[in-house]
């Protein structure tokens, strides 16, 4: 998985356990696209200083992963619902009632 899409999933998971700066940060350069630079000048600091807080965040972000594992988890448990589906799609037609009904709450737990 590329960096910044698993940079998001962590955030997502654990986002809340950071502190309101390194939110900010994280926020602005992930999911707003911004520079260093942008955001250093946004806040009258440097990019050093930037670049330090969003190493900092990331480090914690994966400490959390690391000991809770709840990212790995839920990818896992998508991978296995999405497994599921695919193998519904094989079902017989004496069974379709019960099948479709299966989809409808994996597809529901899949949101």
């Amino acid at each position: 998985m590329e960096k910044l899409a698993w940079i998001n999933l962590l955030y997502d998971f654990y986002g809340q356990l950071l502190t309101p700066r390194q939110q900010k940060f994280v926020e602005l350069h992930y999911a707003h696209d911004l520079s260093l630079g942008e955001i250093a000048a946004q806040f009258g600091i440097s990019r050093q200083a930037v670049h330090d807080v969003l190493k900092r965040a990331e480090q914690v972000l994966a400490r959390y992963e690391e000991k809770l594992g709840l990212v790995t988890r839920f990818l896992e448990q998508r991978r296995c619902l999405e497994e599921a589906l695919h193998l519904l799609g094989e079902g017989n037609a004496a069974a379709q009632p019960n099948i479709a009904r299966v989809r409808e709450i994996i597809r529901a737990a899949m949101r």
